[in-house]
């Protein structure tokens, strides 16, 4: 058995995956869980995030042969609007379940950023089914959009497959602006198009459905058809837009890419790219290191290894201890 591990944990609408490992040592097990963490009245639920969490972690522990925990990375989706229960009571609960004495909670947006970049100035364009864009300058955060599908998330997965629905229905009603090429396409995925608003509206989980069609749409515009390509192209430069909004002024940002969006590949990023050279000429895109998953490993080893180089916010990223909040372990808290 080797001694004190540290435990990072990427928790999203699809479900939760976490890491175990050993500062210079990196990750040692891995597991995963299909099942969301709840939310509430209270918002994500601390009680059913350790009922899942922490028999995964003591299995990886085992499994990793580290005697105990003392450190925690948790990155949730919703921790920003959504994650005051969990601030206030997961840090105890870790402490009393896994022995956890220092914990940071990050919002997914942040552990994106640190996965893509690392703790280095600039922005990221998290793009899934939705879309946010993050940035720091090392002294606070900025972000962008991520109001989600009904009041923003633009460029994103649920937009474009949205618009490729919408251009679908467009060519079928024989109104200007439609495309026979997606019509084909939707009716193929989920059937006659009339029957269409009776698949999406009743579903609980309508910004994945819209977003499923998102790679048709892509496929589409690779091949030419230009309600695609004008859809694609928009939904490129509302990425653009967001990544500008949030991006340092000053220094040598650069600006990082991550999500499953970028599957649709260059029809998608070479208008990025053009767009992003025209608002920001002085950046350049940058591949990115990792995924969310790997941010919140990133902040674990640097958190074990002492004061965290990103900055401190009460909603996106916080450093707590057993007994609440402890915010002088944050770079951006010293004196």
């Amino acid at each position: 058995m080797t001694g004190a591990g540290y435990l990072a944990v990427d928790s999203g609408g699809s479900g939760l995956r976490a890491v175990v490992g050993s500062p210079g040592l990196g990750p040692l097990a891995r597991a995963a869980s299909d099942v969301p963490v709840r939310t509430g009245e209270r918002g994500i639920d601390p009680g059913h995030f350790l009922e899942q969490l922490v028999p995964m972690a003591r299995a990886m522990c085992a499994e990793a042969g580290l005697e105990r925990l003392d450190t925690a990375a948790i990155g949730a989706t919703g921790m920003a609007s959504l994650g005051d229960a969990l601030r206030a009571e997961l840090p105890d609960g870790l402490a009393r379940e896994l022995g956890v004495t220092r914990a940071v909670l990050a919002a997914d947006a942040v552990t994106a950023y640190v996965g893509a970049l690392g703790p280095r100035p600039g922005a990221v364009i998290a793009a899934g089914t939705g879309l946010i864009a993050i940035g720091t300058d090392l002294a606070g955060w900025r972000r962008a959009d991520g109001w989600g599908y009904l009041l923003g998330d633009s460029g994103g997965g649920a937009w474009i497959g949205r618009a490729g629905l919408e251009a679908a229905l467009r060519a079928h009603d024989g109104r200007a602006g439609g495309s026979a090429r997606l019509l084909a396409d939707a009716e193929e995925m989920f059937g006659p198009v009339t029957g269409l608003p009776g698949q999406v509206y009743p579903r609980a989980d309508r910004a994945a459905v819209l977003a499923s069609f998102a790679p048709r749409v892509g496929a589409c515009a690779e091949d030419g058809d230009p309600v695609a390509v004008d859809i694609v192209r928009e939904a490129a430069r509302h990425m653009a837009d967001s990544a500008a909004a949030v991006c340092p002024a000053e220094g040598a940002p650069a600006v990082g890419c991550t999500g499953g969006l970028l599957g649709l590949g260059e029809v998608l990023l070479a208008p990025l790219d053009e767009r992003l050279a025209e608002l920001l000429p002085d950046v350049r895109r940058v591949a990115a290191e990792g995924g969310p998953l790997d941010g919140a490993v990133r902040l674990a080893e640097d958190l074990s290894a002492g004061p965290l180089a990103l900055p401190s916010d009460e909603k996106m990223l916080c450093v707590t201890s057993a007994g609440g909040t402890d915010v002088t372990l944050t770079a951006d808290t010293r004196t």
